[in-house]
């Protein structure tokens, strides 16, 4: 599952930041790693800087590979992108590894994202035939192709189109599931995301609007908590610009809107290997505790807890028949586990089917029957 990081600084350089949270999210699993950023040469921290230009560095393997890179070349910046990739489109290979670039004409754009662009084929062969020249195999960089190609057009024009706007044209014509943050040269200081059927947060400092303020995108949470607790949700569609101590989002209608800020209580530790191997070890021996918890909050109401399922959850279930469980992967294992359970327990009938197999299957659904679908990663729409 690939991993979003973006920060915004008007006084500290974020590579740190970039990395820490990239780190976060290796309990997500990932095969290669990369970041972009306005690069600024060294000095004071605090002291107004000029940019050098908009840089890319890119590993297959760990976080650690990628870090080795950034202190080879003294990397520092006040606006950059980041990513962890599991490959899908494409084979594991730096050409592959995230951000991707397009550059041309003294206009370069570079993108990460999670999710997966359903009509990159079509799109790639209208770039083709525009003179785009393609580097990697992936779906994602037709989309720095695309901005990049806005950009420009607007450019030969004689306009002036912004980040934002580009990224507010480029989103309707993305088929599938996505999260996207973009940075380009025409804007040293701005990051664009966009959201559609995959997660992606946007982050405040303490102080919103405050001057030297920051502002962070990530795809979850666990990458930002190193550096703020408050947050909103984008919504589908949602197209949000990030610059220092400020910001503007629009809905999918082009209507300026505002977020709920929430306060997350997630502590770091819980996102920490402590004393296991790996994050799959940590995760079998955090279930009964998981159970527990559970069993403890439904036992103390008497009731299902909202906060689990939802307000209408004790009206479904008690008209529940049956149940039918989609996964994929280990979670498949876990739903065949599950409908021991369900059988022997709640007494229902439980069928348990591979997710990709039964997307493509004419299944006939019978009434009553409850779906429970569980993801792989823990956040893709699997």
């Amino acid at each position: 599952m690939c991993g979003i990081v973006a920060a915004t600084s008007a006084s500290r350089d974020i590579i740190g930041h970039l990395l820490q949270g990239l780190e976060r999210l290796e309990y997500r699993g990932y095969d290669s790693a990369g970041l972009a950023y306005m690069g600024m040469p060294s000095g004071q921290e605090g002291i107004a800087i000029e940019p050098s230009g908009l840089q890319r560095l890119r590993a297959v393997g760990r976080v650690s590979q990628l870090k080795r890179r950034v202190d080879e070349v003294q990397a520092r910046a006040h606006c950059g992108i980041a990513h962890t990739r599991w490959a899908t489109h494409g084979g594991v290979t730096e050409d592959n590894a995230h951000p991707h670039l397009s550059q041309a004409q003294a206009i370069s754009v570079c993108v990460v994202h999670n999710g997966i662009i359903e009509n990159h084929h079509a799109l790639r062969e209208s770039l083709i035939a525009d003179g785009y020249v393609f580097a990697s195999q992936t779906d994602t960089e037709v989309i720095a192709h695309l901005l990049h190609h806005a950009l420009l057009s607007a450019h030969k024009c004689g306009a002036s189109m912004s980040l934002f706007d580009a990224m507010r044209s480029v989103a309707p014509r993305l088929r599938g599931a996505y999260a996207l943050a973009a940075v380009s040269s025409i804007e040293s200081d701005v990051v664009v995301g966009t959201r559609w059927g995959a997660p992606l947060l946007l982050g405040y400092d303490a102080v919103e609007g405050a001057a030297g303020g920051e502002r962070f995108l990530a795809s979850d949470v666990s990458a930002l908590i190193q550096s703020t607790r408050h947050l909103s949700y984008l919504e589908e569609g949602d197209v949000v610009e990030i610059r220092p101590g400020a910001h503007r989002l629009v809905d999918r209608h082009g209507q300026h809107v505002r977020r709920e800020v929430v306060t997350s209580d997630i502590k770091a530790t819980e996102f920490d290997l402590g004393p296991f191997q790996h994050y799959m070890q940590k995760e079998i021996f955090e279930q009964p505790a998981a159970l527990a918890n559970t069993l403890e909050m439904v036992n103390a109401r008497q009731a299902l807890v909202p906060e689990l399922f939802g307000h209408e959850a004790q009206a479904v279930f008690a008209r529940t028949k049956q149940v039918l469980i989609l996964a994929c992967g280990t979670s498949y294992h876990a739903g065949c586990v599950a409908r021991y359970w369900f059988e022997s327990v709640a007494r229902l009938p439980t069928q348990v089917e591979i997710a990709s197999e039964y997307r493509y299957r004419q299944s006939v659904p019978l009434e009553g029957t409850l779906v429970i679908t569980i993801s792989q990663s823990g956040e893709t729409a699997d």
